[in-house]
């Protein structure tokens, strides 16, 4: 992978105007909900939320879990436990936890009301900000929680460009808002995270890079599911070999016996991003500390 790999501009237009105006309507809000990816937390945060929300009472919600590993997933919610930080396990497709959101929140907030009851206002709703970088699942969990097509749902990162209040029910009123990603990534290795999960756009990659460094990964994290899902004899060899291995494993043959690369590259990484090779997580907490 070069140096500048990653070092793209992922600030359009709208991600710039997005961020003052969030800025600004933060003061609206009682709470801000910040989705992340279940298999990514840290690589999915976006590192100025803390800018934009300042002090506001804040749940953590860890979407797409049904494809994290469960272990590590209950590993995060201890750890933002820890820092005092409420985080619950989501799944906005299938709805799994999805009723225990507004609850989580109301706890959240007990200090808030309890304040609020001894200066006399009765407050019965919650109106909370939902913040996420794209392609995270936000527009899918509205409508989840909205029991309707509340907002428009996309594949590509990058569908929500407007702010817009969604009634949920008489006790939740979502502002959603666009995701918005950091100017460029100076990490590499968040990079390599965010890809591996889909949540950059394929066409701007060297696929080749990300397949080799996933399959890296998965050698020494989750070895057993690797060798299962390709009937690999040896997974000990040099990933470029494994992927040469991997084509023709699965037919990927070009003229002469010569392995199809580029072919086989797609099918793995759609085969990790879809559950098929199983469930995997990609960050630890104590890789943060």
């Amino acid at each position: 992978m070069s140096e500048n790999q990653f070092n793209i501009q992922w600030y359009p237009g709208h991600m710039a105007k997005a961020k003052r105006e969030i800025s600004q309507m933060t003061k609206l809000v009682d709470i801000v909900i910040e989705l992340k990816d279940a298999r990514i937390p840290y690589s999915s945060t976006n590192p100025i939320i803390n800018e934009i929300c300042g002090h506001k009472p804040r749940l953590i919600l860890l979407n797409k879990s049904d494809m994290a590993d469960k272990n590590i997933t209950r590993d995060w919610i201890n750890y933002y436990k820890k820092n005092n930080i409420m985080a619950l396990d989501i799944d906005s497709i299938t709805g799994y936890n999805i009723k225990n959101i507004i609850p989580y929140a109301k706890i959240v907030l007990t200090d808030e009301f309890k304040k609020r009851e001894a200066k006399g206002i009765k407050k019965t709703s919650i109106r909370a900000m939902i913040l996420g970088i794209p392609n995270v699942g936000k527009s899918t969990l509205i409508n989840k929680l909205a029991k309707r097509k509340a907002v428009n749902v996309g594949d590509k990162p990058g569908v929500t460009k407007t702010q817009s209040w969604i009634k949920v029910s008489n006790e939740l009123e979502l502002l959603d808002t666009p995701g918005i990603l950091w100017p460029k990534f100076e990490d590499e290795i968040v990079g390599l995270k965010l890809a591996m999960c889909g949540t950059i756009k394929d066409d701007i990659l060297d696929l080749k890079d990300i397949v080799v460094k996933s399959l890296d990964y998965l050698k020494e994290n989750y070895p057993n599911l690797l060798q299962t899902r390709y009937n690999l004899d040896d997974i000990n060899k040099d990933s470029y070999e494994l992927l040469d291995t991997i084509a023709i494993k699965r037919g990927c043959i070009l003229k002469g016996g010569i392995p199809d690369l580029d072919r086989a590259e797609k099918i793995f990484l759609n085969e990790l991003r879809d559950l098929k090779i199983g469930r995997m997580s990609y960050e630890k907490p104590e890789e943060r500390n």
